[in-house]
């Protein structure tokens, strides 16, 4: 799965994109998140604010309990405002 990060979430992983096999228990966006904190400390902060955090699967918002099911790409940023 391509994972995109951008904003504050890419300065703490410290890259822009990576290609991630996912393990089969992942099954939801909040599987995800616990699995990617899991892996160094640079995921952990990136998601230690994991409620701040919006997220995209195939460029559609969704929330931590969607489904990945045959997901190419999930991009993780911080809430947008504009004015």
């Amino acid at each position: 799965m391509n994972i995109r990060y951008f904003a504050w979430v890419r300065e703490r992983v410290g890259i822009e994109e990576e290609e991630l096999e996912i393990p089969g228990v992942v099954k939801t966006v909040g599987d995800l998140i616990a699995h990617l904190k899991s892996l160094d400390a640079n995921h952990a902060a990136a998601f230690e604010e994991e409620e701040a955090i919006r997220v995209a699967l195939d460029q559609v918002h969704v929330e931590a309990d969607a489904a990945l099911g045959n997901a190419k790409e999930i991009a993780f940023f911080p809430p947008m405002t504009g004015g």
